[in-house]
């Protein structure tokens, strides 16, 4: 069965992984029939063990799904968008899971698809609507009976709290698939989400017997994989209590069948944990070479969490070999990396929030509903004996009302409170990544149906850790915050601004050519190096610009920062406070400054003008 291991390291090799073992069943042991229920049993069993042997028996299905019944035909339609989401255009899945959802009869058909749009939802960083999705299908969930069904969400709403932190209700969830699932595949999985979210809320124990039940009923399920996610927690618990021999024993054991599966994630998370083991054992030798191991894997992928422990460790081992350069450089990379981790975190912190907040909020209401229909219901009772002592009901009732209606408009303000924060740095009041990507994407949406140019500005203020280290981080967020305030002052009310991490700043210009950009950067520029740093003239700030324009990259973002990014890092390398472009937008015959003065003091006056409109 080659094509089927091939076909599984495939669907192990991606982020997602859970996509995969949550929606996947046993490989079916007979032969199926003609008959199309037996079929499409048969296609579902085989999705994720044989993914080109159920691509095809697809294409069969649909041929004759004329004949089929209306039942046959949603569940051929949910395995088709299944399909579509598995091998990765998650942009034409989506559509087709909320379809399904709205339209179909069939709850357990209704529940599959459900789970399989939260998955990719909370894989594309929509958090929030993830969340709000959950929580609907965790309404149906006591009336659905189909147990796969209930597996897959109960397995995606135990994965996406553990990733916001609420691990005891992961914890919950955990425990009803193994109650469905005392043994067996499913069993492995419930049982490894329970270690999973102990290890993280730091209510693992040693000698925790679930830990030995575990590990049998993933071997047993052949889930290799997942007793080797098991491990991983293990170790990294055995490291926290100074075992290190252990974690080292557990690490190197399982270390060749962790890199056999092409699951990066895991991989970098295993060499990760080898680095720090053996920097805790006095072989600085082994730990350099597997934190290394681990930048390489990590820095090409969002594994933010190993990546930051890697670099703190080669901060350390470079610091005490009296590398002081390379340590400095480690640890500003430390510094990112960490930063990048906990802002995760606290994005999927903040959508658990508000979509709490949003339960709560339609909660409120319906008692509010409930209570306005008892007193109707009463008033139309009221009889002339009994006025007295039901007007008193009444105001009683109404104050209940006042109440609800108050604690409704707290309600309001949190929630907006919560999206206000999950949408602006903290620091500077301006977008902060994830929302910087969102509006981005979408103006260069716009600017792509009509062919207009737009230009990315990247922006890294020039030694701003010798800022901080020298003055203090008081007087680097106040650094930040003026540099942030003089690009205001030179950006129109159609362009994106954004912090993107740390000292590091971005700006879409929507309508603008090359040679506009260069000027605006230019004009930016001179403006930061020319305002003091921290209100007084003690301190000189500069910073470092990298164009890339739609012209020459296209309107894809991710090409557009690559293309900036790599202008940026050849500002920085040749000397830092300038502008550079793109190499792809680079014209040698205007490498002199190509437009005059009068034409960048037009700029200046049309910073302010609106964009055309960008509307579809």
């Amino acid at each position: 069965m080659r094509t089927t291991g091939n076909m599984r390291r495939r669907c192990l090799a991606g982020a997602a992984w859970l996509f995969c073992l949550l929606a996947g069943v046993a490989l079916a042991a007979t032969p199926p029939s003609s008959d199309p229920s037996e079929l499409l049993a048969h296609a579902d069993a085989i999705k994720t063990v044989d993914n080109v042997a159920f691509a095809k028996l697809l294409e069969q299905l649909d041929k004759s799904s004329a004949h089929f019944s209306q039942a046959q035909k949603w569940d051929l339609r949910y395995l088709e968008a299944w399909q579509v989401a598995y091998s990765g255009d998650v942009t034409k899945a989506r559509p087709l899971l909320e379809t399904i959802i709205k339209q179909t009869p069939d709850a357990a058909i209704r529940m599959h698809a459900t789970a399989a749009l939260i998955n990719i939802l909370g894989f594309g960083h929509h958090y929030e609507e993830a969340f709000s999705r959950l929580d609907q299908a965790l309404d149906d969930l006591p009336r659905i009976t189909d147990k796969n069904a209930r597996f897959h969400l109960m397995g995606e709403a135990a994965q996406l709290l553990i990733d916001a932190g609420q691990y005891d209700l992961a914890t919950n969830y955990a425990d009803q698939i193994i109650a469905d699932y005392p043994s067996g595949r499913n069993g492995c999985i419930g049982m490894y989400m329970k270690i999973h979210a102990n290890f993280l809320s730091g209510r693992m124990r040693p000698l925790d017997p679930l830990r030995l039940r575990a590990l049998h009923a993933c071997a047993d399920a052949g889930e290799n994989l997942m007793a080797d996610a098991i491990r991983r927690d293990m170790a990294n618990f055995a490291i926290q209590q100074d075992k290190t021999s252990e974690a080292i024993n557990l690490l190197e054991g399982s270390y060749v069948n962790v890199v056999s599966y092409r699951y990066l994630e895991l991989t970098s998370e295993y060499d990760a944990l080898l680095a720090q083991a053996y920097w805790k054992a006095n072989d600085a030798l082994r730990a350099e070479k597997f934190a290394l191991d681990t930048v390489d894997i990590a820095s090409k992928s969002d594994f933010t969490q190993p990546l930051s422990t890697a670099y703190e460790l080669l901060y350390q081992i470079d610091r005490e070999k009296g590398d002081l350069r390379d340590a400095l450089d480690y640890h500003e990379k430390y510094m990112a990396a960490d930063k990048g981790h906990l802002d995760d975190l606290r994005e999927k912190a903040l959508a658990y929030q508000l979509a709490k907040q949003q339960v709560d909020a339609k909660k409120v209401q319906v008692d509010e509903l409930n209570k306005q229909n008892q007193i109707l219901q009463l008033q139309q009772a009221l009889d002339h004996k009994a006025v007295v002592t039901s007007r008193l009901y009444i105001s009683l009732l109404l104050l209940t009302l006042a109440s609800i209606g108050f604690l409704l408009y707290r309600l309001k303000r949190s929630q907006l409170r919560f999206m206000r924060l999950a949408r602006r740095d903290g620091l500077t009041g301006i977008f902060n990544r994830q929302h910087f990507v969102d509006e981005a994407e979408q103006a260069l949406r716009y600017a792509a149906k009509s062919m207009r140019s737009c230009c990315l500005i990247l922006i890294d203020m020039d030694h701003f850790k010798l800022v901080n280290d020298t003055h203090g981080h008081i007087v680097g967020d106040h650094v930040l915050k003026r540099a942030v305030t003089v690009c205001q002052h030179h950006l129109r009310s159609c362009d994106v601004f954004g912090r993107l991490g740390g000292e590091e700043f971005g700006i879409l210009l929507p309508e603008c050519t090359i040679s506009h950009a260069v000027d605006r950067a230019e004009q930016i520029r001179s403006a930061i190096n020319a305002t003091p740093g921290d209100g007084s003239r003690d301190i000189t700030i500069s910073a470092s610009f990298g164009i890339a324009s739609t012209d020459h990259h296209g309107y894809d973002l991710r090409q557009l920062l690559i293309a900036a990014d790599d202008a940026l890092y050849r500002a920085k390398r040749d000397g830092r406070n300038r502008v550079v472009v793109s190499e792809a937008d680079f014209d040698p015959a205007s490498a002199s400054p190509s437009r005059s003065h009068q034409a960048a003091a037009n700029d200046v006056a049309k910073h302010d003008e609106p964009c055309a409109d960008t509307a579809d």
